[in-house]
């Protein structure tokens, strides 16, 4: 009963299958086999355009080098306080971009506004020798606090970061949580959006290792494949990625998944609001929640083995919650069960006032 994150859970039972299949006979090395020979003409069924698709190991690997085409050394790449290129990627985009500077925005709910980010860049100093130039914006889908950005939020941000000659990068970890829980198709919320390069994220949803850095605009990928084998992200034995990558695109499957942790977080959201004294801190739209729980609630539930973090600090009584593809409903009743004994009150009959998307 582990809810730390959704990168806790093993393989989906279709995508270890494709890896066993890939793993018969023999085929060409370092990409030139037919299964990633295949995936352009996979996604771009799926997003319903012509992309170039470099697979790669890690979610961070798949940020930093879609960074490093779009951001000189001397560039400033916008991004939120809270991202994952900002806090949790050891400097990766700045040591592959060569030295670009990552520039922090704040907004509410995770999420960049474009009127922010237009008067950030109105003061950024382009063209002025003395300051980093504006070169990218980097947004989170779904953001770090689990909200989303709606299509046409993200065609506010393309239209700004274009306007200034900026190119738009989507980190999307938890991308199919976001098109799960937004029911819209992928395109909706990238290259129709105005997004130029997206990292198509799967190992938190299923799959064993593998991300996607996804081309929307061509010119941007003339680089790549030099500085994917530049990074040491060209593998010998690109199949086995290729091949997760495939089956999870394959019948909905990733769609699937998304959508089961996304109801998984729903209910378990639903179950605790219901208790006294405990608090959302952000609307629960994708397979994450951040809720405000009282000491002893907390202290019960680490000492009965159920596993999260709390999100500000040791002491602190934020908690986060990932639920996954397989995250199992009886688990999650028995936590909320957990819960509301640790309360040492009956729990309340109200809806929650909280709106979940």
């Amino acid at each position: 009963m582990n809810f730390c994150s959704d990168n806790v859970t093993g393989i989906s039972p279709e995508i270890m299958a494709a890896i066993a299949a890939a793993n018969q006979g023999t085929t060409m090395p370092y990409g030139d086999d037919e299964y990633t020979q295949r995936l352009s003409a996979r996604f771009k069924e799926l997003f319903e355009t012509d992309v170039t698709v470099f697979p790669v190991a890690t979610g961070s690997a798949a940020n930093a080098l879609a960074l490093s085409v779009i951001a000189p050394p001397f560039g400033a790449i916008y991004c939120h306080r809270q991202s994952h290129i900002n806090l949790d990627e050891c400097g990766a985009p700045e040591f592959y971009t060569g030295g670009a500077k990552l520039v922090t925005l704040d907004g509410a709910d995770g999420k960049i506004r474009a009127a922010d980010l237009a008067a950030v860049l109105a003061k950024a100093g382009a063209g002025v020798v003395h300051h980093v130039q504006p070169a990218a914006v980097s947004l989170t889908q779904a953001t770090e606090a689990g909200t989303i950005y709606q299509p046409e939020e993200i065609s506010q941000i393309a239209e700004i970061a274009h306007t200034h000659n900026l190119g738009l990068h989507m980190d999307g970890a938890r991308f199919a949580n976001a098109v799960a829980s937004l029911g819209c198709s992928p395109a909706d919320i990238t290259w129709r959006a105005g997004v130029d390069v997206l990292s198509f994220g799967a190992t938190k949803n299923g799959a064993m290792a593998a991300e996607a850095v996804i081309f929307f605009n061509q010119d941007l990928a003339k680089t790549f494949a030099y500085r994917r084998k530049r990074s040491g992200h060209l593998f010998s034995k690109m199949r086995f990625l290729s091949a997760q990558l495939e089956a999870y695109i394959k019948d909905d499957l990733w769609l699937k998944n998304a959508a089961h942790a996304n109801q998984m977080a729903k209910k378990l959201a639903h179950g605790l609001t219901a208790l006294p004294r405990m608090q959302l801190c952000y609307l629960v739209a994708v397979n994450e929640i951040f809720i405000q729980l009282p000491e002893e609630v907390i202290q019960g539930l680490l000492a009965e083995g159920f596993q999260f973090y709390r999100w500000e600090g040791e002491y602190s009584s934020t908690v986060r919650l990932v639920t996954a593809f397989n995250t199992k409903e009886e688990d999650v009743t028995a936590f909320i069960e957990a819960a509301r004994a640790h309360c040492n009150v009956v729990s309340s009959p109200l809806v929650s006032t909280f709106n979940f998307q």
